[in-house]
């Protein structure tokens, strides 16, 4: 636009016009985009085309036109290199030299020093039977610990190195493990890509003259945030601790709860370029071998170049993508994951997001609280049916409405339908489009809450429903009634302890609403009896998503629908299979029996 009008000035004044370089992104020549377009390029020719080509005999080249040509295209290529800048490709290598000239030119290579200003590099001596021996460490500033670095790797390289030691060792990489570095994680290896994921992960990488290995230090320094109560998942008894963004602050805090030598903590990498670490939790003598291994074999068969958050993840490792319903259930509380454990299912927590992926997953698993299991059993069984209460009002109050009002008037009381009646006698809309315009509205002031940043969410949220509402009805937009209706089905969804499954049922409410609207009771029973359908058909991770209700399986329902008293919770879920069913002897409270039978029980 500026230069438009730069062009009209000197068009009403006369005056000649700057000419401005205009920038033009060019192609990238890399090796993917040569591929596709020679493809596109095959695919575009012809069979005859394709077939005179094959027709061509090709005739072989001398040796000395070959050269001749070699050196026109070197020619050409330094032409080229002069007009346009070209990025330099670093050839990968696999094991590391013994020089230390060489490793050092190579890993500037790598991380492209100095171009990269956060490239730390400290070349220094070692001294190593009186000779002095040439040593660099690299690493990445501001994701590691100086006051490490220089107590446990610098000082005693440069220092303890000049005491006289005592040693028969020829090998200095042997000398420097044993003798010289007392970090405590410490890794001993002789491929350069090892190092390299080391010090992108907040690691520092050690190279020595004259070793034929390399040393990766632990030595991560990153500002992080600390342990706080969880955001998402608010309970008014038990723990108060969430998980962060730091991988091994969050298995530990699982450890914390679970004290048990067979809880083990698989290491696995999602991203080629990205490189996220992850952590595949379960408890080996509980858990199911093939549950495990399936969950590893999704994890490692992923593909890709970038993986940010565990929500990426869930996606990626979800059985129908397609299905409104969540299949794996993203908690923040290390309660629950260690609750889940000791169930015998399996628990992925990825570094840099602080919620961690319990799998498989049923539609029972989504009501519960994590409340439910420190507040005793009637005041569990309340909640929960509570929220069921809620999540049928969010799902079918709306679509119910219409059906009754348009289709279903005699099922009605006589005055609440002529109160009806009157109340919408002056409204110019039809139910459908009423209902519709007030849960658009209310969608928009949740979400318009929710992006608000401070206090001004939760304030607006409130002002703007009262204020429309009133303002609605007073203009003659919508009755009355619908904004009960329709706060109701805000409450209950509200209700509702898992996010994404309020996110489902706020999607599958529209469709409830024109179903409805179009076939009154028979349209909801139709959409009840699909759904019903496609979750009896769903499975995570092998396990039935209905289950044990459909299929019925030989466990019972206890901790399903409604919670027994945590001293009768004897069994584990029988659906994920898991290699020890009992959690307790049949009579925990032993001090109930007398001493008798309370030994023959144990």
């Amino acid at each position: 636009m500026v230069n438009y009008i730069k062009n009209l000035k000197s068009l009403i004044f006369f005056e000649e016009p700057e000419k401005i370089e205009e920038f033009i992104l060019k192609e990238s020549n890399d090796e993917g985009k040569a591929e596709i377009k020679e493809a596109q390029k095959d695919s575009d020719r012809t069979p005859e085309l394709k077939k005179r080509d094959r027709s061509i005999i090709k005739k072989p080249m001398s040796a000395a036109s070959g050269n001749d040509s070699g050196e026109e295209q070197g020619e050409n290529k330094e032409k080229d290199s002069n007009n346009k800048h070209q990025p330099s490709a670093v050839k990968p290598r696999e094991n590391i030299s013994t020089s230390v000239e060489e490793n050092l030119r190579y890993m500037k290579d790598i991380f492209t020093v100095p171009d990269n200003g956060d490239i730390v590099i400290r070349e220094f001596e070692i001294t190593f039977k009186g000779k002095p021996v040439k040593a660099f460490i690299i690493l990445i500033d501001g994701m590691t610990d100086r006051t490490v670095i220089n107590s446990n790797i610098l000082h005693p390289l440069m220092i303890l190195s000049d005491k006289d030691f005592k040693t028969g060792e020829d090998d200095i990489g042997e000398f420097v493990k044993s003798r010289l570095l007392p970090h405590n994680q410490m890794k001993v290896t002789e491929k350069y890509q090892e190092v390299i994921d080391e010090i992108n992960f907040g690691g520092c990488g050690l190279f020595v003259d004259g070793s034929k290995v390399a040393f990766a230090a632990d030595v991560k320094g990153w500002l992080a945030r600390g342990i706080e109560r969880p955001n998402t998942e608010l309970v008014l008894r038990g723990p108060q601790e969430g998980f962060n963004e730091i991988l091994r602050a969050n298995t530990a805090l699982v450890r914390k709860i679970l004290k048990d030598e067979d809880l083990i903590v698989e290491n696995a990498k999602v991203g080629k370029r990205s490189k996220t670490p992850c952590s595949i939790l379960y408890i080996k003598d509980i858990a199911n071998e093939s549950l495990v291994e399936e969950v590893k074999r999704r994890v490692n068969s992923i593909k890709l170049d970038y993986i940010i958050d565990s929500g990426h993840l869930e996606q990626l490792l979800e059985d129908d993508p397609y299905m409104l319903a969540p299949q794996i259930i993203a908690t923040e509380r290390p309660d629950r994951v260690a609750a889940a454990l000791t169930d015998g299912k399996i628990a992925i927590i990825m570094h840099g997001s602080p919620f961690a992926l319990v799998l498989p997953t049923t539609n029972n698993d989504l009501i519960h609280a994590a409340e439910d299991s420190y507040i005793r059993f009637p005041y569990a069984n309340l909640l929960r049916c509570v929220r069921i209460l809620g999540v049928f009002m969010s799902l079918l109050l709306p679509g119910l409405y219409v059906a009754i009002t348009n289709y279903h008037q005699e099922m009605i009381p006589t005055d609440l339908l002529l109160a009806i009646v009157s109340a919408r006698e002056k409204v110019p809309f039809p139910t459908v489009v009423e209902i519709l315009i007030m849960e658009v509205a209310f969608e928009l002031i949740r979400e318009a809450g929710i992006r608000i940043p401070g206090p001004i969410g939760p304030t607006l949220g409130i002002i703007g429903a009262l204020i429309l509402g009133q303002a609605a009805v007073a203009a003659n937009i919508v009755s009355p009634i619908l904004i009960i209706i329709v706060a109701v089905t805000g409450i209950g969804s509200f209700a509702i302890p898992n996010f994404s499954l309020a996110y489902a049922f706020r999607i599958l409410r529209f469709a409830y609403i024109l179903l409805g609207a179009s076939a009154g009771f028979l349209g909801i029973t139709t959409g009840l009896f699909l759904q019903g359908v496609w979750l009896t058909a769903a499975k995570s991770f092998g396990v039935p998503f209905m289950a044990p209700f459909a299929p019925k399986t030989s466990g019972g329902f206890s901790d399903e629908f409604l919670r027994p008293p945590f001293w009768k919770q004897e069994t584990r879920p029988d659906y994920v299979n898991p290699r020890d069913t009992r959690k307790q002897p049949k009579i925990s409270r032993v001090w109930t029996q007398n001493n008798s039978e309370g030994d023959a029980n144990e």
